[in-house]
């Protein structure tokens, strides 16, 4: 497999064709571990509109796994072993490690396929940014699976600022917090910042990819980069301020050693205030067995609604229903229209995972 940046690019004539909209987006996911598993693979078997062909995972429990849960997959060991695949397949879906990402969406741009990144979309934003370029290009479909744009409670916040319900916001506060002692993979062990490693690449994408579709451009104005853990090589305790051309101010904190969570939102606004606590519930759900077709499925329970208003006149909002599914409900209408020549937008514009990335280059710059 080759990864040099300057090797040519496959002719037109030796790309596979855009899926047909009348058959399934053929499909493969790189990587089997919580990404692949709890993420691509039940989302893609759970939409018609893919078939789920092909999951690369070199871990010989995680294939027999992969094969109770989806019996007609195809196993492989690796990533090599999925592009050698390319002729009959349409999209690969990269649930691997953050140093991979890069060198596998070239390759598999280059071998005529589609392609969905997981966060982080790369290592550094040149990277990111020769992918967006190599994409168009090639006349291949990018994106970027920042999932948690449709996370319930990130939904109810945009709604509230769609609504201007809470006047002009000054201050937007966003956490994910946990308590993990110790670190659980063993890549995320070894991992330096270079790699993609720690909590800022990590939890910190996630949360600065919302602050900036939320409120807009913004720089990075303070950074506190910290590791507590014992064997932690980079980060699991993190707080950055982005000051946005909007105006607003978001203070953002990830923490992997924290016993105890303070609120999930709080925003801030000069007609009011939303606080909420508690943690999405899709990602937990489908691990627990259930499946993104159930009634269920992203439902939160009552008891965690948000609060709105000012203190003295509180009202519960209730949480809107979380929808990861869309992700690849928009890209499958993007790839059955005709792929990059379509003009529906990708789930995720790649331009703003850019942005993300230069935002850690910022924090990275003054922590």
């Amino acid at each position: 497999m080759s990864t040099d940046s300057s090797s040519s690019p496959l002719s037109a004539a030796s790309r596979p064709e855009p899926a047909d909209a009348g058959q399934p987006i053929r499909t493969a996911v790189m990587g089997y571990g919580l990404s692949g598993s709890v993420f691509h693979a039940p989302l893609i078997a759970a939409n018609s509109r893919y078939s789920l062909d092909v999951i690369a995972t070199s871990d010989a429990g995680r294939q027999t796994a992969a094969l109770g849960r989806y019996p007609g997959v195809k196993t492989v060991a690796d990533g090599e072993a999925v592009l050698a695949l390319a002729a009959d397949l349409d999209l690969v879906v990269l649930g691997t490690p953050p140093a991979t990402h890069y060198p596998l969406a070239k390759a598999a741009l280059e071998a005529g396929l589609d392609v969905v990144v997981d966060k982080p979309f790369a290592v550094t934003s040149g990277q990111g940014q020769e992918l967006i370029e190599l994409a168009a290009r090639l006349g291949r479909v990018l994106t970027v699976f920042q999932n948690r744009r449709w996370d319930g409670d990130y939904l109810t916040v945009k709604e509230l600022l769609a609504e201007g319900s809470l006047g002009k916001v000054t201050r937007f506060e966003s956490r994910f917090e946990r308590w993990s002692p110790e670190v659980s993979k063993a890549w995320k062990a070894e991992a330096t910042a270079a790699d993609g490693g720690g909590v800022l690449f990590d939890l910190g994408t996630h949360l600065l990819d919302q602050a900036l579709v939320l409120f807009g451009p913004g720089e990075v104005v303070h950074a506190e980069l910290l590791a507590r853990r014992p064997g932690e090589r980079v980060d699991d305790d993190c707080f950055l301020a982005v000051r946005h051309e909007s105006g607003v101010l978001s203070h953002l904190w990830m923490n992997m050693l924290c016993a105890q969570q303070g609120p999930r939102y709080r925003v801030l606004g000069s007609e009011g205030a939303f606080t909420k606590h508690g943690v999405d519930p899709q990602e937990p759900y489908i691990v627990a067995g259930g499946g993104p077709l159930d009634e269920e499925y992203g439902v939160e329970a009552p008891e965690w609604a948000g609060k709105l208003g000012r203190d003295g006149h509180l009202d519960r909002l209730s949480t809107e229903r979380g929808a990861y599914p869309e992700f690849y409900r928009i890209l499958a209408d993007k790839i059955s229209d005709g792929g990059a020549s379509s003009p529906l937008p990708v789930p995720v514009d790649p331009a703003g995972p850019v942005d993300v990335l230069k935002l850690i280059e910022q924090a990275r710059a003054l922590a």
